[in-house]
This record gives structure tokens, C-alpha cells and sequence, in this order.
């Protein structure tokens, strides 16, 4: 399956414009809108990173946040514990190949008879995700050493992601002995809960997401306006 992480919003004309050439290229292989409302390429490496787990291997990631298109970036493919990601190295696919056991990058060195110079996810991305879903690499790539990950945090303590419902999900794993801790974030203290109805309405609280992420939340009620979250914003375990 091909799935796709973006930033370009459920609604316009961008996704079904990608998922035509995913279409086109790639028939018969499953085409996902998995996010459409990525934050920027920082945040988004680590909600991807966390997304990806679920997914076996083969799997193909389309990932096009990429605020610099035109400039300078390289464009790149990971293949990280068997899984593929494509997209721009700005720092998007960081995080997944930070927490992989095994990965390898190439550069994308092949272009399109016509590329676009702000839509490389249409033109230059989309169809490189549609050959490696068909395990078709005779298009022109090299391999690379990727992005220097040295410095790379493998998670990170801060907010990287609101969902509808206005719940912020962190960059940090959940790990056992954060249970029971209170959590601190913009001078406000959270305690823990396993479920939202632990704690009366109105009441915020954190606990571990679906992805094995921390995440805070308020029951019945929006932990980005109760709180005044913003993406980036640190989160802090009390002793």
C-alpha cells in the first residue's frame, strides 16, 4: 500500500492531484490518506515516526511537507526496518530513521520530463512512491549517507500535533515509569489518566495514546484552548 503524510489539508485540489498519479502508476496498489494536516517537517517527522509502526512491512510512505520545494533539499528515499518513505530531507524523515534498526538512504537523482517548481510531491515524489510499489527501482538514484542523525533526538519532549478534537500529542514515548507522574506544561500541572472519564469535565489530564505517544488531553473539552498549546511546546515529568 501506498500512504500519504502531507500537509496539504483535506480539502483543494493537491491530494486528488497526487493520488492520480499514485493511481496512474501504480494500479491496483492501495492508495491511503493516512494525514493531511501535517505540522511542520520537525514535528511531523516525529507523529510519522510513531505512525508508521502500525504499518507491515512493504508499506510505501508518501511524506510531502516540504516548505522549501524548489530550493536547495535534496530529494530522498528511506528504506527504514522495511518500509519505504519518500520525500524531501529537511528533516521529515529523521525521527523514522533515528528509532530504525536497519536503514538505508538514496538520493533521487531522476526527474520528470516536466517538474514543476512548487509541487515536486505531484511530480517528482508521487511517481518515484508509485515504482517503489511496484518494486520498480530503474529510475535514477545513488545511494547516499542521509542526513547526519547524530544530534537527532530519538524523541522529543514537546507538543508535535493537535487532532480534531483539539488533543496534543508529544513526540515522547510512553515508557512505565512515567505512570503516575504528574505532567508539566506552560506552568500547569497534569496529573495521569488511563481514560478521560477518570477525570471530571473540564479537567485536563495525559495519558497513553493509541501510538504508545503521550498525549494531553481535557474530558469534554480542548486541551489547545484550555491550556493555550501551541506546537512546540515542552512537556516536563515532575520527580
Amino acid at each position: 500500500m501506498i500512504l500519504l503524510f502531507t500537509d496539504f489539508g483535506p480539502a483543494g485540489p493537491y491530494l486528488g492531484q497526487v493520488e492520480a498519479v499514485l493511481r496512474l502508476n501504480a494500479p491496483g496498489v492501495d492508495v491511503i490518506h493516512l494525514v493531511s494536516d501535517a505540522p511542520a517537517p520537525r514535528p511531523a517527522g516525529y507523529l510519522l515516526a510513531a505512525l508508521c509502526r502500525q504499518f507491515p512491512q512493504g508499506s510505501v510512505f508518501l511524506c510531502v511537507v516540504d516548505p522549501g520545494v524548489g530550493g536547495e533539499r535534496e530529494a530522498l528515499a528511506l528504506e527504514a526496518d522495511g518500509c519505504w518513505f519518500i520525500g524531501p530531507d529537511n528533516g521529515l524523515l529523521n525521527t523514522v530513521a533515528v528509532q530504525a534498526e536497519r536503514r538505508r538512504w538514496l538520493r533521487i537523482d531522476w526527474r520528470p520530463t516536466t517538474l514543476s517548481a512548487s509541487f515536486h510531491g505531484r511530480d517528482l515524489f508521487a511517481p518515484v512512491a508509485a515504482r517503489i510499489a511496484r518494486r520498480d527501482f530503474g529510475w535514477e538514484h545513488r545511494p547516499v549517507a542521509g542526513p547526519e542523525l547524530t544530534a537527532w533526538p530519538s524523541d522529543t519532549a514537546s507538543i508535535v500535533y493537535f487532532d480534531h478534537y483539539g488533543n496534543a500529542l508529544t513526540g515522547l514515548r510512553y515508557r512505565p515509569e512515567f505512570a503516575g507522574r504528574k505532567l508539566r506544561i506552560n506552568d500547569r500541572h497534569v496529573r495521569h489518566a488511563e481514560v478521560f472519564c477518570a477525570v471530571e469535565a473540564g479537567t485536563a489530564l495525559w495519558y497513553r495514546n493509541s501510538l504508545d505517544l503521550v498525549e494531553v488531553a481535557v474530558n469534554l473539552g480542548r486541551a489547545d484552548q484550555v491550556l493555550g498549546l501551541a506546537i512546540g511546546d515542552g512537556v516536563l515529568f515532575e520527580a
